[in-house]
């Protein structure tokens, strides 16, 4: 029997006939496939993760779909934790971890190719006809070096999973959190929330594989801040939008895509956060910030802030400000190697901060008084932190514990941002007008050494005088198209 169509409310019927006509006549051409280089990566973090869990099950999801209006759906991007333990990138894949002898037995309940077999191939919004050819779970296996399964095998796996000696990463797939309830005898250390934690921080330390993914997205965000200058008038303004796309082809010529929504600020907007809408245009006399960075093809991103004059020149004013904000990026950097507690490197920072925010007559107390805790003062117009991790998620390790990240000691082998700021907010009656929509953020992408810290990002240059030379030779140079 013939299955049931998937249309859409604007496709047409499938008369029998043509039925008939669609199901014959097809060559199946195999797929060559061999394994991944990185597959000893995904294994070998399998295998502490296992460690790290005797005799328990592991259940990690690769997230769904989502939709984006009616019957679009966003581009899929799988769960971060899953990609970096797999290196599968489809939707409703759910790894699972089963105690086996010492250790875990892997196995990768993914779905089933839709191939010319059945009329799903070309009715089926998943079907090759639609999206191309799929893998079959042979051929995924034989990629990643993961025995696989048909999905529609998970679920009396999940039935048999026991609440008390499963762990289940939550909150990427509905239906896989429903069928394994949550069991948290303990609420000071709950057992789905530590495995979160544990996968945390087993990120933390990158190998050399990762360390170059970081480089090469690095890299290629480099070239779109180059990309952006180029096509950067001096004398006339430009939407925030048309900067914001000529770095997002780079993005999609030389990696995946964007590694988060790129900001892009003229004058005021810069002063936001996370100004993402990037709806104004850029003024000629003003600063104009860009936090962008390039999502690699095996998802590292990069994370990178550059603040220009978008005539080519500061101001004085201008100056004073960008340069007290690089001089406390270089305290940060200077500060960082291993042992140094990542709080100590953020208060190196803001202190250099609170510094030139005295000089610039702001601080309504002395800068040993606005740095104390029962104060802080200064953070009215430093808003954040230092930095963060960074990797497979421009936020990395976001669940790691508190004592080995925010209160922990640097290790070699972290890579972080050094990404201070200032930000004077338009309507901030307690600034001098000509301070107010001013804001400035330098940002780069640093790993730790043995003895201190590589910038990754030095392709691009910091200081303010370098900043304006930069701006002028890429401008001389002209556009360019990827490639």
């Amino acid at each position: 029997m013939a299955e049931q169509a998937k249309t859409e409310s604007h496709d047409p019927d499938f008369p029998e006939a043509f039925l008939q006509f669609m199901r014959s006549g097809w060559r199946e051409d195999p797929l060559a496939v061999a394994p991944l280089p990185e597959v000893p990566n995904y294994a070998k973090r399998r295998a502490a993760l296992s460690e790290a869990f005797p005799g328990e099950t592991l259940i990690i999801p690769s997230g769904n779909e989502k939709v984006r209006a009616n019957d679009t759906d966003y581009a899929f991007r799988p769960g971060s934790d899953f990609f970096y333990l797999t290196g599968d990138r489809d939707p409703d894949s759910v790894l699972v971890l089963r105690p086996s002898g010492s250790g875990h037995d892997a196995i990768l309940f993914t779905r089933e190719r839709n191939s010319k077999e059945t009329d799903r191939f070309f009715r089926d919004r998943n079907g090759e006809l639609w999206i191309g050819r799929t893998h079959t779970l042979g051929e995924k296996s034989a990629e990643l070096g993961l025995d696989t399964a048909s999905l529609g095998h998970l679920g009396p796996v999940l039935a048999n999973s026991a609440p008390g000696r499963t762990r289940v990463l939550r909150g990427l797939d509905a239906n896989v959190d429903r069928a394994v309830l949550a069991y948290e005898p303990n609420r000071d250390k709950p057992r789905d929330r530590e495995l979160a934690w544990v996968i945390s921080e087993l990120k933390l330390v990158k190998d050399e594989w990762e360390i170059a993914q970081l480089q090469a997205a690095i890299d290629a965000t480099v070239r779109g801040f180059e990309d952006v200058a180029r096509i950067l008038p001096a004398d006339r303004p430009v939407k925030e939008r048309l900067l914001e796309g000529v770095f997002g082809l780079r993005a999609r010529h030389d990696g995946n895509d964007v590694g988060y929504s790129s900001i892009v600020g003229s004058g005021p907007h810069a002063t936001i956060l996370h100004w993402v809408r990037n709806t104004g245009v850029t003024t000629p006399g003003e600063l104009l910030l860009m936090d962008m960075g390039v999502e690699g093809d095996n998802l590292y991103t990069a994370d990178v802030t550059r603040t220009v004059p978008v005539n080519g020149s500061f101001t004085p004013l201008q100056r004073q400000v960008y340069d007290i904000v690089h001089a406390s990026q270089q305290a940060g950097m200077d500060a960082i190697r291993p042992g140094v507690k990542f709080k100590d490197v953020h208060q190196t920072c803001m202190r250099v901060l609170a510094e030139g925010l005295n000089d610039l007559g702001l601080l309504p107390v002395s800068v040993d008084e606005a740095m104390s805790e029962k104060s802080t003062v200064y953070r009215r117009w430093t808003l954040h932190g230092f930095g963060h991790m960074l990797g497979i998620d421009v936020h990395d390790c976001a669940h790691a514990r508190k004592e080995n990240y925010r209160d922990g000691e640097l290790k070699e082998g972290y890579v972080l941002t050094v990404e201070p700021g200032l930000y004077f907010q338009a309507e901030d009656d307690l600034v001098p007008a000509e301070l107010r929509g001013v804001g400035v953020r330098i940002e780069d992408d640093v790993l730790v050494t043995a003895d201190g810290c590589r910038n990754l990002s030095d392709g691009l240059p910091r200081s303010s005088g370098e900043v304006e030379q930069w701006l002028a030779a890429q401008r001389e140079a002209g556009p360019r198209l990827p490639g």
